[in-house]
């Protein structure tokens, strides 16, 4: 047991605690030595020091001081308190809630760590904990608000609305009157809690609470959509008419209101004329807005859409409304709408002068609405579903000459010739639209987008430097990392992967996993703050948006990226290295390869000594932020500890975890789940895999030859499965590819099935091979022969190149391939052979 301290050293150790509530940690520490040289023993004083070391950043030093300090004296609450902030700090939660459970035992009565102990059980989702936690303080705290409401919060998410409810109304009648309007955190409150009255199903009771307290709310928009919903659920159309008239008086442009409006007035869907007579209403109370003039022309048909379309169409071409096009392409799904669009664009600016102004009067000055009209058909002939692309650049070309300064015009030749396959000059185009407006990041964004999909790294972090500060560790991309830029990190790290450059390809998709592992860690200030501010039900929203954070497109697309760089690590090791030209990963004693291999690892040294004679510079300028604290340098800014991994396949599968978990309808995640999977040897996961994705779509291309080759696999174990996984992998194969099947009638039945797509082609000609070894060179053939009538997109043209260096066919076949390609897309400049 440690010394007691006299009265002296006890105010030291207070002032020791006041100096780390502070940060003032110097202090604190030599506060605290000053302590210890008389009391060497004293756990509570050595825990505070290890605390205060801990935020210092000195993290090893703080666990063994903690540890000292708990050998001392393992009965005090301090101690462990602290050794749970340190596990906390490191992020183990589990650890952390273990020694806060042992502190608590030690002083029950303790707030801090029982306050510290709930916000972690909220972090874990151990709701069960939380409730038992944040009634105890409740207890201890009755007349605090926050209490209640987190205990109501606790049993809200657990499912239980019923308690969650009581717990609320509850707390009501506690109060002796009523709070002012003014109190945020009473209004949130009642809001909330009729929330989770209408989530619970109880509409009536919900609708009278709000009549009864809704004047009294902050939140009159609030109020107003939530009335208008109940009313409309519980069929009373008249007055859910009544309110949504409401809402669309304070907000005319929000069409979910004119949907819920059209339902209440009990309008059905094919009754034309009485739903444009409603939006005719709002055209005249709002003669300046769009919604009410837009949304018909999604039910209009014949002569109606035709009338409504050419008003809609020459009084935004009249304004030069850029954003138009984008606007009315939803319409594109109807082709009779497209067409008449079309039409009557090209009557603009066919007569430009009849057609100059909204009511057909003649306009003296047309230049606006011609520029605009063929900036509108430069997009109309540029979309997917009404492409032709030498029109598109015609009518650009023509708006640019009337309007030389315009950048979307512009962006819109860029990505004209991005459609031509033609990525330098689509990102010259971009670059040119960049300069004509330098001080808009949106445009200077795009410019480096263009740069990325064709390759150019460097220049492409030369134009978002614009836009940075430009003082973090590592410049640039120091900055786009603390600004969490994750659309850059995935654009930057796919252009490396395309280069197969894998270690700064898989640094940027680590960089964009930290950053959602940092969203994930964000969420615990709030478990306080929400509560302290009263935002609930903000809040509540929040911890439900966390729950399903990695179901994002932009993770999900940074993991599918990032699997694939370790799957073509594991494929090809010497990768490792850094790119390799085509024909070098052959033969493991080629002279050529050995050639290629020793021309990467002096390419890698180059870039590491330029790298260390960055930092060096940097180390010599300053190594101080504006905060004084010192920032840290990255030592691995190419990502060479990265792709220098043992387990390529371990690595992969930290971030397929997540994708499968969170996104299981992605059939692209369950193919690179069973591509990893089966290099695992794990095949009953391979297996699992399969059988999402066949329920997904049975037809993929993918997956036809994923199951083949799985087929195969299982053919050619060099050791059988034990029985019991045996058992269960055969059985559930056998419905997805029975045994007795002949593989080649099977492959020659899915290529007859599906022989008008060059996909399912691609996979049948795959498989082919992979039955008969002899085929390739007929294989070759038939999938050069694709070209001239299945395939339609250069995506689809490219796919087929790929597969050529996937089959190791010879230089010949590919470039009778590529040379066909480029004859049939003659702008593009994706067919070039390394």
């Amino acid at each position: 047991m440690p010394q007691p301290l006299n009265s002296k050293d006890a105010s030291l150790f207070r002032q020791v605690v006041r100096h780390y509530e502070n940060k003032q940690h110097k202090k604190g520490i030599k506060t605290a030595e000053q302590i210890l040289r008389k009391n060497p023993n004293h756990g509570d004083t050595l825990a505070m020091k290890a605390l205060i070391t801990s935020n210092l950043g000195q993290q090893e030093e703080a666990f063994a001081m903690a540890k000292e300090a708990l050998k001392n004296d393992m009965k005090s609450h301090i101690c462990w308190h602290v050794y749970g902030l340190l596990y906390r700090a490191e992020k183990n939660y589990e650890e952390a809630i273990k020694a806060y459970r042992f502190a608590l035992r030690i002083e029950p009565e303790s707030q801090p760590i029982q306050r510290d102990l709930a916000l972690l059980q909220m972090q874990m989702r151990d709701y069960q904990g939380y409730i038992q936690s944040r009634t105890t303080m409740l207890q201890a705290r009755p007349a605090f608000r926050q209490n209640w409401t987190a205990l109501a919060i606790a049993h809200h998410l657990a499912g239980d609305l019923e308690e969650a409810e009581k717990v609320l109304t509850t707390y009501e009648e506690t109060l002796k009157s009523t709070p002012p309007v003014s109190d945020m955190e009473h209004s949130e409150a009642v809001l909330y809690k009729n929330s989770i009255m209408a989530e619970a199903g109880k509409l009536e009771k919900a609708l009278e609470h709000l009549e009864t307290v809704g004047h009294r709310i902050t939140d009159v928009l609030a109020v107003m959509e939530m009335k208008a919903d109940y009313l409309l659920r519980l069929d009373r159309k008249a007055e859910a008419e009544a309110a949504y008239t409401a809402l669309l008086d304070r907000n005319p442009e929000n069409s979910m209101y004119y949907d819920a409006l059209i339902r209440a007035k009990g309008i059905p869907d094919n009754d034309h004329k009485a739903l444009k007579a409603v939006y005719d209403s709002w055209v005249e109370k709002n003669p300046r807005g769009d919604a009410p003039r837009r949304i018909p022309l999604d039910f209009l048909e014949g002569e109606d859409f035709k009338q409504a379309a050419d008003a809609y169409l020459q009084r935004m071409l009249k304004k030069g409304v850029p954003s138009l096009f984008a606007n009315i392409k939803s319409l594109y799904t109807n082709t009779w709408k497209r067409d008449t669009v079309q039409e009557l664009v090209e009557g603009y600016v066919s007569v430009p002068r009849t057609n100059g102004s909204a009511e057909g009067e003649a306009n003296g000055d047309n230049k606006e609405f011609l520029s605009s009209s063929h900036y509108f058909l430069a997009q109309h002939y540029n979309y997917h579903l009404s492409r032709n692309l030498t029109k598109a650049m015609e009518h650009v070309d023509k708006a640019i000459e009337l309007s030389p300064k315009a950048v979307e015009y512009q962006m819109t030749k860029a990505r004209i010739w991005k459609h031509y396959g033609n990525l330098e000059k689509a990102a010259e185009e971009m670059e040119k639209a960049r300069q004509l407006d330098e001080k808009d990041r949106y445009i200077n964004s795009k410019a480096a987008k263009y740069q990325l999909r064709n390759n150019d790294n460097d220049k492409a972090l030369e134009n978002m430097s614009k836009f940075t500060r430009n003082e973090a560790v590592g410049g640039a991309m120091g900055d786009l990392h603390d600004m969490q830029c994750v659309w850059y990190l995935t654009e930057d790290g796919e252009a490396y992967l395309r280069q197969k450059k894998l270690g700064l390809a898989l640094k940027r998709f680590h960089g964009i996993y930290n950053i959602f592992d940092t969203w994930q860690e964000d969420q615990f200030d709030f478990h306080s703050f929400s509560l302290r501010k009263g935002m609930v039900r903000a809040y509540v929203d929040m911890v439900r948006w966390e729950d399903r954070l990695r179901q994002h497109p932009f993770y999900t697309r940074a993991a599918l990226s990032a699997i694939r760089a370790y799957l073509l690590l594991h494929d090809q090791p010497d990768l490792a290295h850094g790119p390799l030209p085509n024909g070098a990963d052959g033969d493991g004693d080629s002279a050529e390869r050995k050639k290629a291999l020793k021309k990467a690892k002096k390419e890698q040294e180059r870039l590491e000594k330029i790298e260390a004679d960055k930092r060096a510079a940097r180390k010599a300028a300053s190594t101080k932020g504006g905060d004084g604290e010192v920032k840290k340098e990255d030592p691995d800014p190419l990502g060479n500890k990265l792709v220098q991994t043992q387990d390529p396949l371990k690595e992969a599968s930290k971030f397929l975890t997540p994708l499968l978990e969170f996104s299981p309808k992605s059939i692209e995640a369950q193919n690179l789940g069973f591509e990893v999977y089966l290099r695992r040897g794990k095949y009953a996961l391979a297996l699992k895999c399969l059988s999402a994705a066949h329920a997904i779509d049975a037809s993929n291309p993918t997956l036809h030859i994923q199951l083949l080759r799985f087929r195969k696999a299982l053919d050619g174990l060099s050791e059988p499965l034990p029985p019991q996984v045996a058992e269960v992998v055969n059985a559930e194969f056998e419905t997805l590819l029975p045994k007795a099947q002949n593989l080649d009638e099977w492959n020659e039945s899915f290529l007859s099935t599906h022989k008008d797509s060059a996909p399912h082609t691609q996979a049948a000609l795959t498989c082919r091979q992979l039955l008969k070894a002899d085929s390739k060179a007929q294989c070759e053939k038939d999938l050069t022969a694709t070209l001239d009538s299945q395939v339609d997109s250069i995506e689809t043209a490219l796919a087929g190149l790929q597969l050529l260096d996937e089959w190791k066919s010879d230089q010949a076949a590919k470039a009778a391939y590529a040379e066909k390609a480029k004859s049939k897309w003659p702008e593009s400049s994706v067919f070039q052979l390394n």
